[in-house]
């Protein structure tokens, strides 16, 4: 069975959420599924994933929160090849072109570590919609046949 590591940052529920779809989602694929908050773990987290997530929201403009910023620069000093990786972002639209900009800035640490990019990126704005969760589904789908 394979494993997906969810590892979230969340400063209003937003992003939590999110990545507890994306985990239900997971199971519903018949997958074993480990979620924890970005500050809780290390990116070691990922060592035993076939498929490693991350799911943050980004601060003001453009940065990465604060809580997960230790994490994202400890990332790139993983390798992770032989995996695959997906994130989920929330933002705001209104600030332009800095809208879920930690998710994209993740989606190239990721690359640093050698794992493959599973699925693309997901941006949400605010928390998840009906419309949101259709694409989280094929996010999910697109990500679990790459392990069948």
């Amino acid at each position: 069975m394979a494993l997906v590591k969810i590892v979230y940052a969340s400063m209003t529920g937003n992003t939590e959420g999110i990545s507890e779809i994306v985990e239900e989602l997971f199971i519903d694929e018949g997958m074993s599924v480990e979620r924890e908050e970005c500050s809780d773990v290390d990116p070691d987290f990922f060592e035993d994933a076939d498929i490693c997530i991350v799911a943050t929201y980004t601060y003001g403009d453009g940065d990465l929160p604060f809580e997960i910023e230790d994490f994202f620069e400890e990332l790139k000093e993983e390798d992770l090849s032989g995996k695959y990786f997906g994130v989920v972002g929330s933002g705001d639209t209104e600030y332009g072109e800095f809208y879920c900009q930690s998710a994209k800035d993740f989606v190239e640490q990721f690359k640093k570590t050698g794992a493959s990019m599973g699925a693309d990126l997901v941006m949400i704005e605010h928390e998840a919609d009906e419309d949101d969760a259709q694409g989280l589904e094929t996010f999910v789908k697109t990500l679990a046949a790459r392990v069948e």
